[in-house]
């Protein structure tokens, strides 16, 4: 009877995990569309607000106003890639960067409004990480929101960052993560906290999905946010763990492969988006199935100085760039939208229209900036990408990319 009743909770627990499951992906599909309507829309703001301070010089004070819409703009565009990375699982954009104000903004954004302060410890000197900022960003958020969670009366949060060389003569830690690396350089990040603590037995279990304290008494369920940090760092080819003291207190560390990449240093003064853009000439094909972002994109590629023509899906495209080329008119490049409702799409386009031209300059445009098409668009017949939200900046570069 025992051994009956054991077999029937864990046939409840796994039909409970099969629901979560199937939850989880309905909330994902739900997030990923989201997302995908809301960087059209963000497009459409983004361009027409970049569009109108092409016309306007730096020091009107509307310029400024219309900076600080922009400014806002561009927040909400990073929330869209949360909803993305949720959505989907995100395969990171690198880029080479400083981690420091990753670090520091998410951090503090986080901790706003609450009872808790924070003390950093970040060297001038750490070592630049190869990145995607948005994830690390998210998960420095959870990190850090999980250690508030464990602190209702508030106390101090400490984080702290360091460069550390792993080799195999390196000393292992107590908790064992150096061993599950490769030998090189790395970027240690550490959040500790003045909490209840984590019980040894569960700290293997906290980056499983659906792991929860609550039942304890203890934090409020950490499961599926550190779940997600988990899979995120692993995608940075880093390392995440967590440790836990004989009293209160916790720490969780995370460790990114650093770069040997340098990075551009930037002018501190602000170069004015119309001294930046770049003007061009030559016929251009845009394939997208929103009437808005192909009216706003009308008017960008106008306004720097190219002809544009449209389509509303793959097989209408195909026809306008083979009937172009019978004509001894051709277009000098196409940029197509990866999603197309109710028809073909850029990835199936591409393929039709290489046939058609194999010199063809394609460049891939979409919302789901982590699509295999978007990261490894070369391998897919493109050779550009511009990422909605874009503006007339970031298209009149990636044009003159193209067409040089």
């Amino acid at each position: 009877m025992a051994k009956k009743n054991t077999d029937i909770k864990k046939d409840k627990r796994a039909e409970d995990v099969l629901q979560k499951i199937r939850n989880l992906e309905s909330i994902a599909a739900l997030s990923g569309g989201i997302a995908h309507d809301y960087n059209n829309l963000l497009t459409v703001i983004i361009g027409n607000i970049s569009l109108i301070q092409s016309y306007i010089e730096t020091d009107d004070m509307i310029y400024g106003l219309l900076d600080e819409a922009l400014e806002a703009s561009m927040t909400a565009k990073s929330l869209t890639q949360k909803l993305i990375t949720f959505s989907r699982g995100g395969a990171p954009i690198m880029e080479t960067a400083s981690i420091a104000p990753v670090i520091k903004n998410a951090t503090e954004f986080t901790l706003s409004g609450s009872n808790i302060k924070c003390e950093f410890s970040i060297p001038d000197d750490l070592w630049l990480v190869q990145i995607d900022k948005t994830q690390i960003g998210h998960v420095i958020h959870n990190l850090v929101m999980n250690a508030r969670e464990a602190m209702p009366g508030g106390g101090i949060i400490k984080v702290a960052a360091e460069n550390v060389n792993i080799t195999d003569k390196s000393p292992g830690l107590k908790i064992g993560l150096e061993s599950r690396l490769e030998n090189g350089n790395y970027v240690k990040i550490s959040i500790t906290d003045q909490g209840i603590g984590i019980s040894r037995k569960n700290l293997d279990k906290i980056f499983d999905p659906y792991f929860s304290t609550k039942e304890m008494g203890t934090q409020k369920g950490m499961g599926l946010g550190l779940s997600i940090c988990h899979s995120i760092i692993k995608k940075h080819n880093g390392d995440i763990v967590a440790e836990s003291f004989a009293g209160p207190g916790a720490s969780l560390h995370f460790y990114l492969p650093a770069s040997e990449e340098t990075i551009v240093t930037q002018k501190s003064s602000k170069i004015p988006e119309k001294e930046k853009l770049v003007l061009g000439k030559g016929r251009i094909l845009v394939m997208d199935d929103e009437k808005m972002v192909i009216k706003i994109t009308g008017h960008i590629l106008n306004r720097l100085g190219y002809d544009a023509s449209f389509s509303k899906d793959g097989a209408q495209a195909i026809k306008m760039y083979k009937k172009a080329m019978e004509s001894g008119n051709p277009f000098d490049a196409v940029i197509l939208d990866l999603t197309i409702r109710g028809g073909m799409g850029g990835k199936e386009a591409i393929k039709r229209l290489t046939e058609i031209d194999p010199n063809i300059k394609a460049i891939v445009s979409s919302g789901y900036s982590d699509s295999p098409v978007v990261t490894n668009y070369k391998k897919y017949g493109f050779i550009g990408v511009v990422a909605k939200p874009y503006s007339i900046n970031e298209l009149s570069e990636k044009l003159n990319e193209v067409l040089m």
